[in-house]
């Protein structure tokens, strides 16, 4: 039947790539199960009338056998009455109604077959419904788990971008040659101010007084003559 190619079609489907393609997973699984419930509605209305049609041959079949069994009574009632031509005539009733009861039985043994294939289809059917429903939350939680894992991935690919780190790395060196200058400076700062005070102290020392020059250069003069 197409009902049930349809419904097959909509099991068969790829769930996953449904899954991804769906705005809403949950909503899609969820419209899934309701398709899948509407065919089978819409498969159990044929399958009844199969079932129906089945019932109808088996009750034809079970009608013409009882009339055989009617006309054989009626022979031998005739027989009984001594009636030949009557009872030759009843006997060829039982036979045209034992005909058309094999006729249907044929006919009621095949539908019956089809009408028992259909009810193990809407079996089926009712299981995969059933499944899809104990499925849907599982279904759910990985196609969760899949976008999460999807998102760290690629938080993941940026935070491996060496550009990022190379960049880190050249301020880092930047910030380590601003550090040593700014101590070259200092250093060199207190160097220079220690220096000043040492030459001043050893100008000091060495000069002596302007006093002591003065003196030094009368008694030369006297010494030469020339005070």
């Amino acid at each position: 039947m197409g009902i049930f190619k349809r419904f097959a079609d909509i099991v068969s489907s790829n769930i996953n790539d449904l899954l991804n393609k769906a705005e809403d997973p949950k909503k899609m699984l969820e419209q899934m199960i309701i398709d899948m419930e509407e065919q089978l509605i819409e498969a159990k209305k044929g399958v009844a009338t199969t079932i129906a049609d089945e019932k109808r041959l088996k009750a034809q079949v079970d009608e013409h056998k009882e009339n055989a069994k009617k006309w054989e009574q009626r022979a031998g009632l005739a027989v009984e009455k001594g009636d030949d031509r009557l009872a030759m005539e009843a006997l060829k009733r039982k036979k045209d109604e034992e005909n058309l009861a094999n006729d249907y039985e044929a006919q009621w043994i095949k539908q019956k077959e089809v009408a028992d294939k259909l009810k193990m289809s809407i079996q089926d059917v009712q299981n995969k419904i059933e499944e899809a429903k104990r499925k849907k939350n599982l279904l759910i939680a990985r196609q969760k788990r899949s976008e999460a894992q999807s998102k760290i991935q690629d938080t993941m690919s940026k935070i491996s971008d060496t550009s990022a780190f190379d960049s880190f790395g050249r301020m880092e060196e930047k910030i380590k040659q601003m550090e040593a200058e700014a101590e070259a400076k200092e250093e060199l700062n207190d160097t220079l101010a220690g220096n000043d005070l040492d030459k001043q102290f050893k100008d000091l020392e060495k000069g002596g007084s302007p006093t002591e020059m003065s003196d030094e250069l009368a008694a030369l003069k006297a010494k030469l003559g020339k005070a």
